[in-house]
């Protein structure tokens, strides 16, 4: 189910992130055996934008219903666990408008 929400989601935040210049080069350190790590205010930086974006509300367009874009991702389990019972015909993809 990821995949349904990782280019609105995941990559649309940290191009975002990126584009604002909320991250760069410099909020990364590399080791000498080449291993790279994040510091620690930028992950802050990342986790405060997410908690910001998981609290913005989208109507999901299978239900109809309003939502923090948070909960889409227990209301398309839900989805699935209805289709898997045999509630549901197919499972309704999430698909961004």
């Amino acid at each position: 189910m990821m995949e349904e929400f990782r280019p609105v989601l995941a990559d649309r935040l940290t191009l975002s992130l990126i584009n604002r210049k909320q991250i760069s080069a410099r909020d990364f350190q590399t080791a000498a055996d080449g291993a790279v790590t994040m510091r620690d205010e930028a992950r802050k930086t990342i986790l405060i934008a997410w908690q910001k974006r998981k609290q913005e509300e989208i109507t999901h367009p299978f239900t109809g219903d309003k939502m923090p874009i948070g909960i889409l991702f227990h209301m398309q389990a839900l989805l699935l666990a209805r289709h898997i019972r045999g509630d549901l015909e197919a499972y309704p993809p999430f698909i961004w408008k």
